[in-house]
């Protein structure tokens, strides 16, 4: 049975690779493709892997009413020709112009919320705009699958729907074998893995270094349109040579697993995928608390949390963790845990295929006759 998985961007950003993390992990029977509005990241690992991939010109984040049309006429037709049991749309263009795309096909679909183009932290204007657009896609129809409880409290209290069409299922990552070794070494090196863009603040990251003292690196892995302007900002700070741009990576896990402390410093956030894959290495984590993070990251127990736009308050958290070496242990072991029951991609697969299986009973049966249960 195939399902269609919409999307806006292919870079590697959190909600690709969480998409990727899903398709990867269905069980037999069932058949995805991905349609996207660009070429990139997510393109490239589904032709590694053998998965259809459509591009989509115009399914761009942006609005743009000539565009926005353009690709919703091209969604239409791929929805036509495609003819998929379910329309699986994720982030917030992809999840607007998908259902309205489904509607008018008469396509079940869901919506899957990484984030909210309304969240904390999002511009004012785009607030305003987004509120109403949501509030009317999700008039349409589908069930919204949130990644964190505190999606759900927003969704609820900006009245986007009720109640009973969210369904929150938290991302999950595949398990690696490889581990970290916090406070092993004479240098602590600290990491953080995020696109180079707004959302991320690394420009807060970057001056709350100022001052921490010891003898520390920190490794920057991701790329994005502030790169530049980031390690302009370095310079000016002279941080040096303990700081490393590494771009992107593909072995993410080999570097956690090298790494001391996981760091982000996030405006806003879904339940983001780097904070579970460094639990998962067994990393202790220091955050911004925003979005889901707090569910993700329990304070004091797998890691210390301070709030959006605190350059001192992350600072100091670091700084603790530092100076408390067995404390990174203790807390790299809890994320662990943590991680082994709550965030593995099995759980998260599952629940989305119970979800699927809700929407079209016949993906009951072709599951069953793949001789396979839900990974």
């Amino acid at each position: 049975m195939k399902i269609l998985y919409l999307i806006t961007r292919a870079d590697c950003g959190g909600a690709q690779v969480a998409l990727l993390n899903l398709i990867m992990n269905l069980p037999a029977g069932i058949e995805p493709i991905v349609a996207a509005g660009e070429e990139g990241f997510l393109q490239q690992e589904c032709a590694r892997k053998g998965i259809p991939y459509r591009l989509i010109p115009g399914l761009v984040a942006p609005i743009s009413p000539a565009k926005d049309a353009l690709a919703l006429m091209r969604l239409v037709a791929l929805i036509r020709r495609e003819k998929p049991c379910v329309v699986h749309a994720h982030t917030s263009k992809a999840g607007v112009l998908g259902r309205v795309a489904a509607r008018l096909t008469r396509t079940p679909v869901i919506f899957t919320a990484h984030t909210w183009s309304f969240d904390e932290g999002v511009p004012h204007l785009r607030k305003r705009i987004a509120v109403p657009i949501e509030r009317i896609t999700a008039a349409l129809g589908g069930k919204i699958i949130t990644v964190a409880d505190s999606n759900t409290q927003e969704a609820l209290r900006h009245s986007i729907t009720t109640g009973r069409n969210l369904i929150r299922i938290w991302n999950g990552v595949p398990d690696s074998r490889l581990r970290a070794s916090p406070a092993s070494r004479d240098r602590v090196t600290l990491i953080t893995v995020a696109r180079m863009v707004p959302q991320k603040d690394h420009a807060l990251l970057l001056r709350s270094l100022v001052g921490v003292r010891g003898n520390w690196c920190l490794q920057m892995v991701g790329d994005g349109p502030l790169r530049g302007e980031l390690q302009l900002l370095a310079e000016q700070l002279q941080l040096g040579e303990r700081l490393q741009f590494l771009g992107e990576r593909k072995d993410v896990a080999e570097l956690l697993s090298q790494a001391d402390v996981f760091v982000l410093a996030s405006k806003w956030e879904g339940l983001p995928v780097s904070i579970l894959e460094a639990m998962r290495a067994g990393l202790p984590v220091v955050a911004t608390d925003v979005g889901g993070v707090r569910e993700a990251v329990q304070e004091d127990v797998t890691g210390l949390l301070s709030k959006a736009h605190d350059e001192q308050g992350l600072r100091d958290r670091i700084q603790s963790l530092m100076t408390l070496p067995s404390l990174m242990v203790q807390m790299g072991r809890a994320g662990r845990r943590r991680y082994e029951e709550h965030f593995r991609i099995e759980t998260m697969v599952d629940k989305t295929v119970e979800l699927y299986q809700q929407i079209d009973g016949s993906l009951v049966g072709a599951i069953a006759l793949a001789g396979r249960q839900p990974a």
